[in-house]
């Protein structure tokens, strides 16, 4: 995402944000002269950095998409400075969501498990199509299929939707879902929201939420073919994060949905 995002940004794709620098937090020399070569950054004169000080208080805002343990440290960093923040990091667990929110109080930090124009469409199509259903004998299930890479299972873009059809139907998602099956479990409960992850290959990211009833199945799907439509949302969200009040924000705040 690191390369997709500094690539977009010195093609031009999103007008009003340029690029100030690049991170490598993994401090790791040999990796960031392969990002700044794959990025082309090194010819477009952008040093990679490994402190992210050295840019960021200069900076009007900072991309993350880094790691759960990444995201925090440099949430508080970013509040210490006054600098807004968007977040497409997954896998936050509740400690981790409590600093984000402890810093989000400070400056504006957008937060999204997905970036992309679609999939945030998709997260309010699935809230609709919950609520019209509700009570009517329809089953939840959520199937995600992502790159043999991917660390966090099921996907945060799997639990947003999850999210969406919980509230539709008016169940908390935490009490309702299930991740994944095996053994006699018996019959399926009325009350749940099935959660299922699948890796291999080099699947960018594909979602399915299946509506399944007597008689029928209705399946509302999103697939991206390329990261740049994540890299894509996460600049706009940079360019409309920038001047906001403090708080935590979503992709829905963005894109006006």
């Amino acid at each position: 995402m690191g390369k997709a995002i500094a690539r977009c940004l010195l093609e031009g794709a999103v007008e009003d944000v340029s690029l100030h620098g690049a991170i490598d937090i993994w401090d790791c020399p040999e990796l960031g002269k392969d990002m700044g070569l794959a990025a082309g950054l090194n010819e477009a004169g952008v040093e990679i950095q490994t402190d992210l000080s050295k840019i960021a208080e200069d900076a009007d805002v900072v991309i993350d998409f880094t790691s759960h343990y990444g995201t925090t440290g440099n949430a508080l960093r970013c509040a210490e400075w006054g600098t807004a923040m968007v977040v497409g990091t997954t896998g936050l667990n509740e400690e981790e969501v409590s600093i984000l929110e402890d810093a989000a109080s400070r400056v504006p930090i957008v937060w999204a498990p997905n970036m992309s124009l679609g999939i945030n469409l998709l997260f309010s199509l699935v809230e609709s199509a919950a609520s019209a259903l509700k009570g009517k004998g329809y089953d939840i299930e959520i199937i995600e299929r992502h790159h043999r890479l991917k660390k966090d299972a099921p996907s945060g873009t799997a639990l947003g939707l999850g999210k969406a059809a919980a509230a539709g139907y008016g169940w908390d998602l935490e009490k309702v879902r299930k991740d994944g099956r095996c053994g006699d479990e018996g019959e399926r409960p009325d009350e749940e929201i099935g959660l299922h992850a699948v890796r291999g290959g080099d699947i960018v990211g594909d979602h399915t939420v299946l509506f399944a009833a007597e008689g029928e199945c209705v399946e509302i799907c999103h697939r991206a073919t390329t990261r740049d439509t994540f890299a894509v949302g996460a600049l706009r969200a940079a360019s409309w994060v920038v001047g906001k009040k403090p708080g935590l924000y979503s992709m829905k705040d963005v894109l006006g949905l």
